[in-house]
């Protein structure tokens, strides 16, 4: 890589679309069919905990082939109280730029950055052989807990940076990454609206990506034949044919109600688990994992 050629700047209006188009590109498919992480971008910009000078992008030769954000986060301590911490993401990278060291590159930078304004914590999901080149570990090594995972878990896509040593000392708590990222679930009808505005590309399951559940009964889609449909026919990849099909749900609900319907289907599960559950195991199960689903989450 010839350094000279290379430039990170702070993020500029101009870039906007630019930057949330290469984002765009950069997430399709990657760990879900098609991708929401632009939109995100795309509404962070005006959230009060985006942070402005954080906000950069990567250049070559004048091209802007990486970009990466940084918001304010919060960890809810075991005693109730909010702790100040911090995240970060989208990072992206251009596909055609990928696996050549400018992610960590750009990481790096930003994280230096960082410092040196004063941050002290930072927590993301992402993938820990690439996050150990910049530091990051296992959050649970530091009592810091995932908020859709049992707290015995060692979570193995959440991460954790003390960019200040001593600052998180020997508390416990749990973290749940800001609402502006779930912008894209919490506004589905906007962000097909903005989604529109983009070439048209193909969503698809993919083998390498994260397991999917149908948003509304957990159930596994692993084909799409496992997926319901939208109202022009198209697949729907957040929910199962079961639950959904034609644009509808196929059983209006609450969540409780989907929670006992489910447990009658304990035996089935029961035979991909290590350790049979009852019943009453399975349905404490789903109550700790449902609220995390879309159609669940706002109930």
């Amino acid at each position: 890589m010839d350094t000279k050629e290379m430039n990170i700047r702070l993020e500029q209006p101009q870039d906007y679309r630019e930057v949330e188009n290469l984002t765009r590109e950069a997430f399709w498919n990657v760990y879900r069919p098609g991708c929401t992480e632009h939109y995100v971008l795309n509404q962070y910009r005006t959230n009060p905990e985006f942070i402005p000078e954080l906000d950069f992008v990567m250049e070559e030769n004048g091209r802007i082939i990486g970009h990466v954000m940084f918001s304010k986060a919060e960890i809810m301590l075991d005693d109730g109280t909010l702790f100040p911490s911090w995240t970060f993401g989208p990072i992206s990278i251009h596909p055609d730029y990928k696996r050549k060291g400018y992610g960590l590159k750009l990481l790096q930078y930003a994280l230096e950055k960082a410092k040196v304004m004063g941050i002290r914590l930072i927590q993301i999901e992402g993938n820990i052989e690439f996050y150990k080149h910049a530091g990051f570990d296992l959050a649970s090594k530091m009592k810091i807990h995932y908020h859709a995972e049992p707290r015995e878990s060692e979570v193995p896509y959440f991460l954790a940076l003390e960019l200040i040593p001593g600052y998180w000392g020997n508390r416990e708590g749990t973290y749940c990454p800001p609402k502006g990222y779930f912008v894209a679930d919490e506004n589905p009808e906007a962000f097909e609206a903005y989604e529109a505005l983009f070439p048209a590309k193909e969503r698809a399951l993919q083998p390498s990506q994260l397991p999917q559940f149908c948003q509304s009964c957990g159930m596994p889609l692993t084909k799409n034949e496992d997926c319901g449909t939208n109202a022009d026919g198209s697949i729907n990849y957040d929910y199962c044919k079961y639950c959904y099909a034609e644009g509808k749900f196929l059983q209006e609900c609450t969540m409780d109600e989907m929670i006992e319907h489910c447990s009658q289907f304990v035996d089935e599960v029961n035979k991909q688990m290590p350790k049979p559950m009852t019943k009453e195991e399975y349905k404490q199960m789903m109550r700790g994992f449902f609220p995390m689903l879309k159609r669940w989450r706002k109930e």
